[in-house]
């Protein structure tokens, strides 16, 4: 089961159980034995790095603040957790440096940037503060270029590129190949990809970005069978909003 466990990445930590985002969340699934936990950042006015999804508050506050325009400390004064339940009432929108002290020594932190390339030179700084080694931390961003700047800076640390798969007659049409990926990926050194929408993830696909001497990532996956599939076919790694309970019923089998 441990083996199994390495293959899953905890969405916004235990999101299913917990608040997303929230230290509650993302210790959870440590405390689960989950080997990998994805966090989402943004760039507060006061040049701090705050772990959110959204660009603003409104969804896990019930309170509307746009995350680039507020400083840190008027972020942490919301409430991020009674929208899961009550007994999550004190959770509130941490600091990325606050998680990255949360990493166990098995631990990895994948860290999805959603802020454009200013929050690179600040993330750099906080990653090589937390005294983690470049094996526990991943980065992944659906922007291309921030994600390449990144890799230009930090070309030690694991740097995946994240999309929605559509069906292959658009991929070529839109310039979203295998081929044309593979390229665009090996130029500017980025590790592998992150897919979504996995149901357009064939075993063919994972093939030829596996020959490529690609990591194949796949988000978010909550059903087992699907999970199963997935790992059958040669994806490195899943990340589900329940990873815990997925690997149970795999385990299951």
């Amino acid at each position: 089961m441990e083996n199994l466990r390495s293959c899953f990445i905890a969405h916004r930590g235990e999101s299913f159980d917990a608040p997303e985002n929230t230290l509650g969340a993302i210790n959870l699934a440590w405390e689960l034995g989950i080997a990998a936990v994805e966090i989402d950042i943004h760039l507060t006015a006061d040049n701090e790095i705050c772990v959110i999804h959204d660009y603003d508050t409104l969804r896990i506050t019930g309170v509307k603040r746009i995350v680039r325009n507020s400083t840190m400390d008027e972020l942490r004064a919301l409430d991020a957790g009674s929208f899961k339940g009550s007994e999550w009432k004190n959770e509130r929108i941490p600091t990325l440096g606050e998680v990255l002290k949360t990493v166990p020594p098995k631990g990895k932190l994948v860290v999805e940037i959603k802020s454009d390339s200013r929050i690179i030179p600040r993330l750099q700084q906080e990653i090589l503060e937390s005294k983690l080694r470049s094996d526990q931390i991943e980065i992944i961003a659906f922007n291309f270029y921030t994600l390449a700047k990144a890799k230009n800076l930090m070309p030690n640390i694991t740097m995946l590129w994240l999309f929605v798969l559509q069906p292959r007659w658009i991929q070529y049409l839109v310039e979203r190949s295998p081929q044309a990926i593979v390229q665009k990926l090996k130029n500017s050194n980025i590790n592998g990809v992150n897919i979504g929408i996995s149901k357009y993830l064939t075993s063919k696909l994972i093939a030829e970005y596996k020959a490529a001497n690609l990591l194949v990532y796949s988000w978010t996956i909550d059903d087992p069978k699907r999970a199963k599939k997935l790992l059958e076919n040669g994806v490195d790694c899943i990340t589900s909003n329940r990873p815990s309970w997925v690997v149970e019923e795999l385990s299951k089998h």
